[in-house]
């Protein structure tokens, strides 16, 4: 598919249910009908990180591909990397449709999903052929489990064969009572039970794949404290900034605004930028970031990198732009390392740190 005809590919899609339209891309990239060129290999955009070789710092954020359906097509719509889930241990229904709501005027998104998925096993099943690239799992809780922590600690035994890193999500605003994982005693006990789970299956594999945390943009200073301290004091491999807001500022929809649920895509981008900076500056310079929320362009995914990302995450801008547009920051990026003459994209890494970090939000 060329840009050139995403334009009409979207006003077809944009007259339809979002959540259908969504089930028809996922189709479109089993069957090879919505083919974007990727972008070339350009090493000044290789990241190492968390003991993983990253082609480019871009991946594709949890929440599209669900239930593991079309990671490998991802990856050739020029991803760096790409994340499945968040899958659940049972399969479950989540919450009732409609859940998907768009935000034109605003280009964001609101979902209220309650992880919806098709639960470990099937998941598991379609990642057994071990597609190449780096595919990380997205695990959480189910609805209706009596011990969550436990729900992570499976995610942990059942993926470990085939995930390149797992991202422990207890901060989707969509399960009842999940954000409370981001307390502190909460979050001590859950990494304490993760990583041990994690080191469990290192044992027995030779092999460690590391572990992040992705948290909310809607913390307190207090909370964002008392999170690093954690997550510093434990042996987390990386955190991730940020899930969706329940914030709903500044739109310009405000009809569709009054829906419940997380807010993504551009209007999430101050925001979780900012918190992504200030993160930055309580974990120090070496610990690893993934910075997610609002990126829209090789502008702003420059920007998420300058505020002090490793690496970087989208979603929600793919439902405005197309399947070309991973492609598209990614020539991005290889044209600001020309422009101003970078050996490496993480050059330019905390150079607008202060900036976000201060910035009032």
């Amino acid at each position: 598919m060329t840009d050139a005809l995403w334009p009409l590919i979207r006003a077809g899609l944009f007259r339809i249910d979002p959540e259908t339209a969504h089930g028809l891309s996922i189709t479109g990239l089993k069957t090879g009908l919505m083919p974007a060129p990727a972008a070339e290999d350009d090493p000044r955009l290789h990241v190492d990180l968390a003991g993983l070789k990253f082609p480019n710092p871009l991946g594709l954020a949890a929440g599209y591909d669900k239930n593991a359906e079309v990671p490998a097509a991802m990856l050739k719509l020029g991803f760096g990397f790409t994340e499945i889930g968040t899958v659940t241990p049972k399969p479950q229904s989540g919450n009732p449709r409609p859940r998907l709501f768009r935000l034109v005027a605003d280009q964001g998104v609101i979902n209220r999903f309650g992880f919806n998925n098709e639960g470990h096993a099937a998941a598991l099943e379609r990642l057994r052929g071990r597609p190449a690239g780096i595919v990380g799992v997205n695990i959480g809780a189910n609805k209706d489990t009596t011990d969550r922590v436990g729900d992570y600690v499976a995610g942990i035994g059942n993926f470990y064969p085939v995930a390149r890193y797992f991202t422990a999500n207890i901060s989707s605003p969509n399960t009842p009572g999940l954000r409370d994982l981001q307390a502190r005693d909460s979050l001590r006990e859950l990494l304490v039970a993760v990583l041990a789970a994690r080191d469990e299956e290192a044992k027995k594999s030779g092999r460690i794949v590391p572990v992040f945390l992705k948290i909310a943009p809607d913390l307190t200073e207090e909370g964002l404290d008392d999170i690093s301290a954690e997550v510093l004091a434990s042996r987390l491999d990386g955190i991730i900034v940020s899930n969706t807001t329940l914030s709903r500022d500044g739109l310009a929809d405000r009809v569709t605004a009054a829906e419940a649920g997380g807010l993504s895509g551009k209007p999430l981008f101050e925001k979780s930028t900012a918190v992504l900076a200030r993160m930055r500056k309580r974990l120090g310079k070496d610990f690893p970031i993934i910075g997610v929320g609002g990126i829209h362009s090789p502008e702003t995914a420059a920007e998420k990198i300058r505020a002090g990302a490793d690496l970087i995450q989208l979603y929600s801008a793919m439902v405005y732009e197309g399947p070309g547009l991973p492609a598209r920051i990614v020539r991005g990026l290889s044209t600001l390392c020309n422009r101003e003459k970078l050996a490496s994209i993480r050059d330019i890494r905390d150079s607008r740190t202060d900036y976000w970090a201060g910035l009032k939000i």
